[in-house]
This record gives structure tokens, sequence and C-alpha cells, in this order.
């Protein structure tokens, strides 16, 4: 199972009336395999969705997660793995690590899981509170709440990442939270098929157009949406709920109608796949330019990785595309954990 948490509260849905506690990461010191506002569930026989470590830490927090159950009350665990002497937990990126479980009760309405379930299948962002309380808190008295982007009573700029919000009855740990990441696919040949198989893998909702018979065959794209209609046949919203595309038609006309339909929408990552040369000649028929696309224009597309088969093209596309979607900056790791 993939850690989206989508994923995982799907997954809790339908056993939604059994046992539940939900672990969130409330403040790492150092360097940690998850970061703040991490998540993951515990069911009453055991069983874990989603992960706050490499695996280091669940086995234990089952325990603690057993115990929070039995008590009805919020638990507070800290891991601190900055003595590399103690190899108590293994876990082995030396940090500090503040752990909150919280089970999930009638009485706190399931700390308003509901309801991130259905802004995620609405295709809604938002926030989500989570009060930081002393361990031994009655979890029957905790109140969670998730907020839409225009509904919150804290200013949601200041919470592009998760932090602490401070107020007169106490601080809560805030949690942007965003539906998939959803890329759009336009042209269903067999190269595409790596792209849609690692972006599927990396939790992302694909979608794949061509509305040629013998492209974007189901066989070929089997956790994919598939849309057998032109790029010019597409109505706005079909476009509108991309976050990313990767135009690979491998015909000039079909790619340059399709980047001219992307073009009218804030998408943050556009690619075109194919040299310089080709890449000139699509955007002239399409009446564009590099500088008309708000987002990211990758043409060629992706990052020079190395590597020419449809796999490694892949790669070095949504390599780039998931730097662009989260912010990052090309740095060597040892450069940003230190």
């Amino acid at each position: 199972m993939d850690h989206q948490i989508e994923d995982f509260l799907e997954h809790w849905l339908p056993l939604a009336d059994d046992a539940w506690v939900l672990a969130v990461i409330t403040q790492i010191q150092g360097s940690a395999y998850r970061k703040p506002g991490a998540m993951m569930l515990f069911h009453e026989f055991g069983q874990g969705v989603g992960m706050l470590s490499g695996g280091c830490l669940e086995a234990d927090l089952r325990r603690h997660a057993q115990k929070a159950m039995q008590t009805k009350q919020v638990t507070c665990v800290t891991y601190d793995a900055s003595d590399e002497s103690d190899a108590s937990y293994r876990l082995g990126c030396g940090g500090i690590v503040d752990i909150m479980l919280i089970p999930l009760l009638k009485e706190n309405h399931d700390l308003g899981l509901i309801e991130l379930v259905q802004a995620f299948r609405h295709g809604r962002s938002g926030f989500y509170q989570l009060p930081l309380v002393k361990a031994g808190t009655d979890a029957r008295q905790y109140q969670a709440a998730f907020y839409p982007e225009a509904l919150t009573p804290f200013p949601a700029s200041d919470f592009v990442r998760t932090g602490v919000f401070t107020q007169e009855a106490g601080e809560s740990l805030i949690i942007p939270l965003r539906p998939r990441f959803h890329l759009g696919i336009f042209g269903g040949g067999i190269d595409a098929k790596p792209i849609a198989a690692m972006a599927d893998t990396l939790g992302w909702q694909v979608t794949v157009f061509d509305g040629r018979t013998a492209y974007a065959r189901a066989a070929d794209f089997p956790h994919a949406h598939i849309v057998k209609l032109t790029a010019g046949e597409l109505t706005a919203n079909h476009i509108a709920q991309l976050d990313c595309a990767v135009v690979m038609n491998h015909n000039l006309g079909l790619d340059a109608v399709a980047l001219k339909v992307i073009q009218a929408h804030p998408l943050a990552y556009v690619a075109l796949l194919g040299p310089a040369h080709r890449r000139d000649k699509v955007l002239g028929m399409a009446g564009l330019s590099t500088e008309s696309f708000s987002g990211v224009f990758s043409a060629p597309a992706g990052l020079a990785l190395g590597g020419e088969l449809p796999s490694a093209v892949a790669l070095s596309i949504l390599a780039q595309c998931h730097g662009v979607l989260h912010g990052a900056t090309l740095k060597h790791l040892d450069e940003i954990m230190r």
C-alpha cells in the first residue's frame, strides 16, 4: 500500500467503527525520516496503515497505540537517536522525534477524518488542526478540525508547511493537506507506460488523453484514467483538474494542439518530449513561446540524468516534475540534511 494520506483514509473508512489510533509527528530535532505532520493509523488488531519512519518505530508505536486505545487517553512518545551508542530502536537518522497518539472515538468525532475524506474526494485542499496536549489528556474531549482554505481561523499563508499555531487556548499543529497530485499524459504510446506507472507509484493520480484508436489502451495503463478524446475535444474542466502535464503524442500537430489547450491553464509543470528543434516547430504551430506558460515549461522534457530508454526518460521527467511540485531546488542532500 502507498503511504499517501488519501490511501490510508480510504482504508480506514470501511472499518471506521473499529477502534483506531492516529499517530502524528509533532516535532523533530535534527534529521528524521518523516517530517512534522506525517501521520499513520493503528487498528485495534495491530495493523498499521501509513508510516512514520523507515520501519524503525512502527512496532514500538503499535504498543503505545494499544495503550492509548485501552485508556482512551492521548499518548506522547519521544524517540531520541541522537545518542548513536543507543541502538534501542535503530532509528538510523540521528534525530529526535516527538509523536502524539490520539484514539479515534465517537465522542471526538473520529478526529474529523471523515471531513478529510470528503474534501479529498471533491478535490479540495485545506488545513488539519490538531491541538498539542499533554500525555494523559482525555481523548474523548479532544477536538481536531479540518478547515477549507478560505475558512481558516488562522493565517493560511503562514502554513505552507506544517507549523505550530499559538493562541490563548494553547498550541495547535497545523498541517496543510491537498489531494494527490494529478498528472495528465497527452499521448498514450508505449513510451508513456513507465511515466504512468512511476507516477502511480508516487501516489499521483494519472489521466492519459489520446483519441487515437490504437493508443491509450486500458491494458497498457491499468492504474490510469483514460480519456479517448483529442486535446481539441477536451473541456476546460479536463485541464483545470491537472497539476502537471507531459505532452508526448509523437505528432507535431497533436502536440501543438495539446500545448495550446494546456497553456490556458495555470499548471505548475508542462513537459514536451523531443529535441529543441522539434520544440520550436511545435511552439510555432501553436502560436506560443517558451514564455507562454505560467509554470515551468520543460522542453526537451526532464533532467539530464543520462539514459535513453523509456524508463530512463520517465525518471528524468518525473524527477523534475516532482521537484517543481514540491518547491524543491536542485541540491545535494548533504546540503539540506544537517
